[in-house]
């Protein structure tokens, strides 16, 4: 096992994007120390899902139960780390838009700007978890050059007998009604317990719930929903031209075995991967496992690239 060592020089800074009118706030983390020990590891862009915004996603602090920041631990680890707020969540700029994961990658595109203008740097890794992952893979198939490597967790394709978009369709009316929708601790108490319990801590509710409103949210809006009910597929495997490493807990009721392996053979390269991780649900960045998920996100972004 990899070990993980926290470094003590991460370096925090937050930067702005602008999409048309819309103010997009990031956030980029990284250590001096560990990047001097590790200058080849590629710059890391993580992307969050429907209902967090992004550094409670990846930069949650929970105190006496060891480390919950994935922006860390990646950082330890010699990563330039970068995440962003989507139109609508967090810190980043309300309007009466629904938020959907076309907006997300248009968000991207814009934050991409912003770090190549900080950085330098032209090519990036991202990963992105749920519909997170969605707007991910829709950057990919929209910018197949600037994507050197793409991590997807808790992805759905086609949505063909999913467990959860089965049972949140049945609640499709009121997600297009309002272009928002209250997130809580009764949420997110509904959210970490909806494919198994006892893989998250009991406290993480209510610290998710506060963390959010620190982060500038309390709601969130409903695109991201009506798209995983109505409109998938949204992303072409078929397009995806760079590395690839899918990860699917072993409770994760957003997509079925089939929906995922189905998306995982259209890839065209052979530097995928797909691994199936047991003690894992829907959410595997705030788990109680998800030390393992860190492992697998940093074995995949540090494989050496092969020879031509």
């Amino acid at each position: 096992m990899l070990p993980f060592s926290p470094a003590n020089d991460i370096v925090m800074e937050q930067h702005w994007a602008k999409k048309g009118d819309v103010d997009l706030y990031l956030c980029r983390k990284y250590s001096p120390s560990a990047r001097a020990q590790h200058p080849d590891l590629p710059l890391l862009f993580l992307v969050h899902g429907s209902s967090f915004s992004a550094r409670t996603t990846y930069d949650l602090e929970i105190p006496e139960h060891g480390e919950y920041s994935l922006m860390n631990a990646m950082a330890s680890y010699g990563y330039d780390v970068w995440t962003m707020d989507h139109e609508g969540y967090g810190r980043s700029g309300r309007t009466d838009g629904f938020s959907y994961v076309a907006d997300g990658v248009a968000d991207l595109t814009a934050a991409v700007a912003v770090v190549e203008d900080v950085t330098g740097r032209d090519r990036y890794a991202f990963f992105g978890t749920s519909s997170g992952a969605l707007r991910a893979g829709g950057y990919a198939n929209e910018n197949p050059g600037r994507v050197d490597r793409l991590a997807l967790a808790a992805l759905v394709w086609t949505g063909e007998d999913s467990p959860t978009l089965i049972k949140r369709a049945e609640r499709i009316d009121e997600w297009r009604a309002s272009n928002r929708r209250v997130v809580d601790e009764a949420t997110y108490q509904g959210i970490f317990s909806r494919d198994v319990t006892g893989l998250t801590i009991d406290e993480l509710p209510a610290l998710a719930a506060r963390a959010e409103m620190d982060n500038g949210g309390g709601s969130v809006p409903n695109g991201t929903y009506i798209d995983m009910c109505t409109r998938l597929p949204l992303v072409s495997p078929d397009n995806i031209e760079c590395p690839v490493l899918i990860f699917r807990g072993d409770h994760d009721g957003i997509a079925t075995d089939e929906d995922v392996l189905g998306f995982f053979a259209k890839l065209p390269t052979r530097d995928k991967q797909l691994i199936m991780s047991s003690g894992q649900a829907h959410n595997t960045a705030l788990g109680v496992n998800r030390h393992r998920f860190w492992h697998i996100l940093h074995q995949f972004m540090s494989t050496p690239a092969r020879q031509a």
